[in-house]
């Protein structure tokens, strides 16, 4: 049932015509450099990855099922792989959703899987905020987090080091083993979170990713202000799993300042968000 549900979340991803980015000769050097670093992972590592992040993708589908608008679902994938031309890990294939929840929230599976949940988009003001969400669940994917934190991988060395042996393996010991390492990613998502350090990236690259696709980098800054005042069931996971608010926004702010980003002469797209929401209940 998970994967009859992944397979009609990515027949449904595919349907969406996502136009080319255009990109400055500055943005086209800025992606050449981050492409052009040495890769840490093999072709068969990344799949390995991809299949990994297709049971955890799977998992949250199933816990919150997929919100029904297909207006929605296109806008918000329109955003991501808006900020996906930029993103340093040119070998995965993203693909975006929204999960039908109040729960305030975003995940992030291995291998290019991002989710918005519903509650969460129902608290932000402008296009630019959504962007900093996304961006933020993509630094934990470009980061690669999970994958180094769970050692997802085909091969070092060995054609049996990694999960390969469990993902590959037909015995009831290594689904189990599989399994097992998929919990320990949900646990991350809703229990213990990420490493703090992990969050922190997330939040830095977030910033430079917004900024070098056009968007205000501030508005993450905004989303999370606004949020912090919320209590309640909605915000009980993103509270257990995140560091504070304030602590984020400091470093937000530092980022910016450091690296001397003009917000003011970046986009929020404020009223293509307000239009694109009246389409959704």
């Amino acid at each position: 049932m998970r994967m009859i549900s992944v397979l009609a979340f990515l027949l449904m991803l595919m349907s969406i015509a996502v136009p080319d980015a255009v990109m400055s000769a500055d943005e086209q050097a800025w992606r050449q450099r981050v492409s052009a670093a040495p890769p840490e992972m093999t072709s068969d590592d990344v799949s390995e990855e991809i299949r990994f992040g297709r049971e955890v993708a799977a998992r949250l589908i199933g816990r919150f099922g997929l919100h029904t608008s297909d207006q929605l679902t296109k806008y918000v994938n329109l955003v991501g792989h808006s900020l996906a031309a930029y993103s340093n890990r040119p070998e995965l294939k993203y693909h975006f959703a929204v999960l039908n929840t109040s729960e305030i929230n975003a995940y992030a599976a291995p291998g290019g899987y991002i989710f918005i949940t519903k509650g969460a988009i129902d608290r932000m003001q402008d296009e630019s905020e959504l962007a900093g969400v996304i961006a933020h669940e993509m630094g934990h994917i470009n980061g690669k987090h999970v994958v180094k934190e769970l050692d997802i991988k085909a091969s070092e060395g060995s054609a049996v080091s990694g999960l390969a042996r469990l993902i590959g393996g037909g015995t009831e010991s290594a689904r189990l083993a599989f399994s097992k390492a998929v919990d320990q990613a949900m646990d991350t998502l809703f229990k213990t979170g990420y490493k703090r350090e992990d969050e922190i990236q997330a939040d830095k690259g977030s910033v430079m990713q917004c900024a070098v696709a056009g968007y205000d980098p501030a508005g993450l800054i905004r989303y999370f202000e606004r949020i912090s005042t919320a209590k309640g069931k909605s915000t009980e996971v993103l509270d257990k799993t995140h560091p504070a608010y304030d602590t984020r926004i400091i470093l937000l702010k530092d980022t910016i300042t450091v690296a001397a980003i003009d917000t003011a002469a970046l986009k929020t797209h404020k009223d293509r968000f307000t239009e694109a929401m009246k389409t959704v209940k």
